[in-house]
């Protein structure tokens, strides 16, 4: 048979040889150097200067001193600090979604410096993975997971201005009015989609419902949508005539022509309970009401108030926030349920003073709380006869351990199976086949939702997915072109080695000695590389399922 390709295909065909050439090539360049690495020059930081450091730290120290100060009092030892390696895994999936590649792993290590996490850092807050998964978490508690109405919306745009926005470290509370107050088209002005997601098909204009409940939650941490439909009971703070004031700001807002308006002439009616008629609804904020400004139309009074600097709810709603998705578990749980007067955990109130007068710096809130003892602690005690307990967990005297969500594990599993970083410079094919196959596992998995940061531990369906699905299989199959068990086992100079980069890109850190041994001894049974290779990918299955690897800690 004739392998030739035929004449009136030949450019396709070229052009497919050449694509496949090119990812050949770029799976094995550098293999070498990710196995044994030079040793390289590290680089100061060239954002912060040692001042803004050292100052940062400082707050992070002022914060641990609250910490301290209430495990003495309970009388809690706190767990030693942690290493680099386990710092490293715990700040690249908080930001990025994924455990860090091999060769990130080496180049840290190469790096001469005392410091190599809060290196990290800064590499990460300046990376757009980090702002592109940031911008996605964020985008879920402001306007869910679902399309929405698709005349009207767009979230795609939206998580676009999002993570441009948190690239560029814009203030917070500038971004937060943008969502509230902002007109235009949901196309050309992705911020109005926030409000263009409730568009009721049967009703003209945005559900002023949903908006309240959104703002209350999103950016104030109060869930006063509790008393939509009656007065709260057992001594609560809360009315239903609250929450409907609330909701009057989006009263006036309007789709049209050229987009999302006010019109001064709509109102907001609701029938309160108890009562035969709607009734028209004065606009007025839940508390501090002199905080409120006399101009504007109803959305821009309302973003005003929210992000008001004498309104600390809104300090200390991303406070929490941001410590949940540091630590997978937020200061107050649930996460937009925190108290207006108190009383409020160690450390909140500083943290919330530091972020807003600091202009609502999200990227100097993540540095403080990474900078704190209670990030940076190990999840395990370093006394056998006196393991960590829940009370200490829940001290934050010791790193909480917790399961991964369903977009970190796929985007784990898939980095692990390749030794070189997944990022913007990677080929466009590896990024979509990469994206399609976090989506398909999410769906099959379960999406955990609107970041609720429930840690419901996980189902036997789930596990037999992990442990019979396609999405560890294929990326521990014998495949030299694109896995990474494939091309250790080829091309590792001894099993030693081979073990070791097993581990370090799996689970972020090397062997024990034991692990070492065993592995090291299974693959010497190997009488070739070609069957080594096809160990290589049995230890990244067994170390794929293993529980270490789909958990934090």
């Amino acid at each position: 048979m004739n392998s030739a390709p035929p004449s009136s295909n030949w450019l396709l065909w070229l052009r497919n040889a050449a694509i496949l050439g090119a990812l050949a090539a770029g799976a094995f360049f550098g293999v070498a150097e990710l196995l044994a690495p030079p040793v390289a020059e590290l680089k100061s930081d060239p954002r912060l200067s040692k001042a803004q450091l050292d100052d940062i730290q400082q707050t992070a120290q002022a914060v641990d001193a609250y910490f301290e100060n209430a495990w003495t009092q309970q009388q809690i030892l706190p767990a030693a600090k942690t290493d680099d390696l386990t710092l490293v895994r715990r700040l690249s999936l908080a930001l990025t979604g994924s455990i860090p590649s091999l060769q990130e792993i080496r180049m840290l290590e190469s790096l001469k410096s005392a410091d190599v996490p809060q290196w990290w850092l800064s590499h990460l807050l300046s990376d757009r993975r980090s702002s592109d998964y940031l911008a996605e978490r964020l985008a879920r508690v402001y306007v869910g997971i679902e399309n929405g109405p698709f005349l009207m919306y767009r979230r795609r745009r939206l998580v676009d201005w999002l993570s441009d926005a948190i690239q560029q470290n814009r203030p917070y509370d500038q971004i937060a009015r943008a969502l509230i107050d902002s007109n235009g088209v949901w196309t050309t002005n992705p911020e109005v989609n926030f409000v263009t997601v409730t568009n009721q098909m049967n009703k003209k204009g945005p559900d002023e419902v949903k908006l309240a409940a959104k703002v209350s939650r999103a950016f104030l941490g109060v869930r006063i949508d509790c008393v939509q439909c009656h007065d709260g009971k057992l001594g609560s703070t809360w009315k239903q005539t609250d929450f409907h004031q609330l909701a009057s700001f989006f009263g006036q807002a309007d789709f049209a022509l050229n987009g999302l308006r006010d019109d001064p002439k709509q109102n907001y009616k609701v029938r309160y309970l108890g009562k035969m008629e709607e009734e028209k609804v004065p606009a007025k904020v839940p508390w501090k009401p002199e905080l409120l400004p006399a101009n504007g139309t109803p959305r821009n009074k309302l973003a005003v108030w929210v992000t008001a600097k004498e309104n600390k709810a809104f300090a200390r709603a991303m406070v929490n926030r941001m410590w949940a998705l540091l630590f997978n578990r937020p200061l107050i749980a649930p996460v937009d349920e925190i108290p207006l007067d108190g009383p409020f955990p160690a450390g909140m109130e500083l943290l919330a003073d530091d972020f807003l007068s600091h202009g609502y710096d999200m990227q100097r809130l993540i540095r403080v709380i990474a900078g704190t003892k209670a990030f940076q602690m190990s999840s395990q005690s370093s006394d056998p006869d006196h393991p960590v307990t829940v009370a200490a967990e829940n001290a934050w005297a010791a790193f909480p351990v917790t399961r991964l969500r369903p977009e970190q594990m796929a985007g784990s599993v898939i980095q692990a199976a390749s030794l070189s970083t997944i990022d913007a410079d990677t080929h466009v094919l590896f990024r979509i086949k990469r994206d399609i196959d976090v989506n398909n596992f999410v769906k099959r998995y379960g999406d955990s939702g609107e970041d609720t940061f429930d840690d419901a531990g996980g189902t036997i369906p789930q596990r037999l997915l992990l442990m019979n699905g396609n999405m560890i299989s294929n990326n521990t199959g014998n495949n030299p072109l694109i896995n990474a068990s494939t091309r250790i086992g080829m091309l590792a100079p001894d099993n030693a080695t081979a073990v070791e980069a097993a581990y370090l890109s799996i689970f972020t850190r090397r062997p024990t000695p034991a692990e070492q041994t065993h592995f090291t001894a299974q693959l010497a049974t190997s009488k070739s590389r070609g069957s080594r290779s096809i160990a290589m990918s049995d230890l990244y299955w067994t170390l794929m399922n293993a529980t270490e690897f789909s958990w934090n800690h």
